[in-house]
C-alpha cells in the first residue's frame, strides 16, 4: 500500500488549498479509513478527519469542522482535503494515512500506512 500527498504550499491567512492523497495497493474487496493528520513544528501529529472507503462515513475534528472538507473519488484512489479559511495555526506537515479497520480511530498509531506528507505554511 502506498499513499502519496501533494498540494501543499504557502498561502495567506484566509486563503484556501486543496491537498490530494493518491492511494494504491488496496484491492476492491478491502475497506479502510483514510485519515488526514497535521504535524505542527515541535508537536505530535493531530488528527484532522477521516473518510471511510465505503458509504458516507466522514468524521472531522473540532478544529477543522466547517473549514475543511474531505472527499474521495468514486474509484477511491484519491482522497482530497479542501482547506478553507486557513489560519496560521494550520501551518504544518500534512499527511494521509490508511487504517484497515471498520472502526474509526483518531490515534495516528492505529493507522497501518502513511505517506511522506506535504507541507503547508499559512503566513502573510
Amino acid at each position: 500500500v502506498q499513499l502519496v500527498e501533494s498540494g501543499g504550499g504557502l498561502v495567506q491567512p484566509g486563503g484556501s488549498l486543496r491537498l490530494s492523497c493518491v492511494v494504491s495497493g488496496f484491492t476492491s474487496s478491502q475497506y479502510y479509513f483514510i485519515g488526514w493528520f497535521r504535524q505542527a513544528p515541535g508537536k505530535g501529529p493531530e488528527w484532522l478527519c477521516s473518510i471511510y472507503s465505503a458509504g458516507d462515513n466522514i468524521y472531522y475534528s473540532d478544529s477543522v469542522r466547517g473549514r475543511f472538507i474531505v472527499t474521495r473519488t468514486t474509484t477511491k484512489n484519491t482522497v482530497y482535503l479542501q482547506m478553507n479559511s486557513l489560519i496560521s495555526d494550520d501551518t504544518g506537515l500534512y499527511y494521509c494515512a490508511a487504517r484497515t479497520d471498520w472502526v474509526l480511530s483518531r490515534n495516528p498509531d492505529d493507522y497501518n500506512y502513511r505517506g511522506q506528507g506535504t507541507r503547508v505554511t499559512v503566513s502573510s
